[in-house]
């Protein structure tokens, strides 16, 4: 079930919620369980079972665990890995390792006869598979007490509100408060007008994003990417910034709709965005950017191998796998390797050059400005993550690379956006121009509102701000029950 549908907005999340604060709280996690099997087999009901497969190997597996000493509780921890792991290698992975063998293969003159799978990829595979991972990784480090209710870590695994497309919560913070047996947390909240309000604000900012902005710029970006060798230079940057406009806005959409309709609830979820484009630096960038999974793959990859407490070159080499992998999670393709890689090399090489940058800037008395040098450092950041984002739209590495080429070798010109101006209406990239630069001033301001980094104006004043949003969606919301891009994560 989209978030931007009818039926999630007008009747699924209004009936889900009436009921859960109608409820006693012993029975609230039956309900929330049930709606969030309903929500995910709004999608394709049979893969309800892999998720199925997914809960009862982990729920017996921490209880093994938590259990066991020595070596055995390595091997069951080793095996809960093999499961999870094999599970999203098969449905994401096997078209992918398949058809790259068989390219090898040929490429030497002899026959590969190995077919494809005609399958779908479940919807929120990776997302899920890393959340329950977390859970079976805590207990055995003996972080987090096992879960002996089935129920209760079906629902941890499943809560419909991050179940598709994350945050990846941990167990300390989302099972805690599913267990919570303090008055007015979590399970245990009481209906709370204020908090209502400030989630449904949150949300309404996350539709705002995510029909008013993602998808606005989607039809650029996809008139230009779906024919790369037909526009020049000028025309793949606009489309290419505006990609970086919309994976913004369509992903961390889902994520303000999903914390706030948790909100709603008495849930707090892990933020998983914060203003990533005003980042200094890559590496701050993948602070604020998908938050969730890069502290996930820092806690339980890129420790585990070492971080940076080994020499140089083992350090850099930690970095590039961990983004490598990465970039595999995101995707089955090898442009998502390829951009992973990028952010890998991007850090590496910031760290190689971080004194001859700190000279060169001292020497042309950058230091002696902050703002300038704030604001270029931002500017030189969002073109680096802007580059790569080309690798990760791109429909295939062919397309990344003559995206690539045109843009360097075609000359900028306004003949360029003439070729969109035709092939689009001329009034509907005025509007997503004018709506994606309100929206660039906006972000911040009404970022901090929603994550209540700052209290959003009182009285009339505050209800205006986001009526206005809402009037927005409804003058400017592209609807048409897109789907989030990251759902095929």
């Amino acid at each position: 079930m989209l978030f931007n549908s009818f039926e999630f907005i007008c009747i699924f999340f209004p009936l889900v919620t009436g009921l859960y604060f109608v409820l006693p709280h012993r029975w609230r996690w039956l309900l929330l369980l049930v709606a969030s099997c309903w929500f995910y087999m709004a999608f394709v009901p049979v893969y309800i079972l892999i998720l199925a497969f997914t809960i009862l190997v982990d729920y017996y597996a921490g209880i093994w665990i938590e259990r066991s000493e020595g070596r055995k509780r390595k091997l069951v921890l080793t095996a809960s890995i093999i499961a999870n792991v094999g599970v999203l290698a098969f449905f994401k992975y096997f078209n992918f390792l398949n058809e790259s063998i068989a390219v090898l293969v040929r490429s030497m003159g002899f026959h590969y006869g190995v077919p494809d799978l005609g399958i779908l990829l479940p919807i929120g595979l990776s997302f899920h598979t890393f959340q329950s991972l977390s859970y079976t990784i805590e207990v055995y480090r003996r972080h987090q007490k096992a879960e002996h209710r089935p129920g209760i870590f079906a629902l941890y695994v499943m809560f419909y509100p991050q179940l598709v497309a994350g945050p990846i919560e941990r167990p300390g913070n989302l099972l805690n408060q599913i267990n919570s047996t303090t008055p007015g947390t979590g399970m245990r909240s009481n209906f709370d007008y204020d908090r209502m309000v400030d989630g449904l604000r949150q949300m309404i900012w996350g539709f705002f994003k995510k029909l008013v902005i993602a998808d606005r710029c989607a039809v650029v970006v996809d008139q230009v990417y779906g024919a790369p060798d037909q526009y020049g230079a000028l025309a793949i940057a606009v489309a290419t910034y505006l990609f970086a406009v919309q994976i913004y806005c369509d992903f961390s959409g889902y994520t303000d709709i999903a914390l706030g309709a948790a909100r709603v609830m008495g849930f707090n979820l892990m933020v998983n965005f914060r203003t990533p484009y005003l980042s200094k630096n890559i590496s701050e960038f993948w602070s604020r950017w998908h938050i969730s999974l890069s502290s996930w793959f820092r806690d339980y990859l890129y420790i585990p191998l070492g971080g940076n407490r080994v020499v140089k070159w083992r350090w850099y080499y930690n970095l590039m796998i961990v983004f490598l992998v990465s970039g595999l999670w995101h995707g089955a393709n090898w442009t998502y390797v390829i951009w992973g890689g990028l952010h890998g090399s991007y850090l590496i090489l910031a760290l190689v050059f971080a004194p001859l940058l700190a000279r060169f800037t001292k020497g042309i008395g950058l230091d002696a400005l902050p703002w300038a040098k704030r604001w270029l450092n931002i500017f030189i950041t969002v073109q680096l993550v802007s580059f790569a984002w080309i690798f990760f739209r791109a429909n295939s590495i062919h397309d990344a690379f003559t995206l690539v080429q045109r843009l360097f070798s075609t000359p900028l010109l306004w003949s360029d956006l003439h070729q969109l101006l035709t092939d689009l209406p001329r009034s509907m990239l005025d509007l997503t121009g004018v709506l994606v630069i309100a929206f660039m001033v906006m972000d911040p301001l009404f970022d901090a509102w929603a994550k209540r980094d700052k209290p959003v104006p009182k009285g009339l004043v505050g209800t205006a701000l986001f009526a206005a949003l809402l009037v927005g969606i409804l003058l400017f919301g592209y609807f048409g029950s897109t789907s989030f891009i990251y759902f095929q994560f």
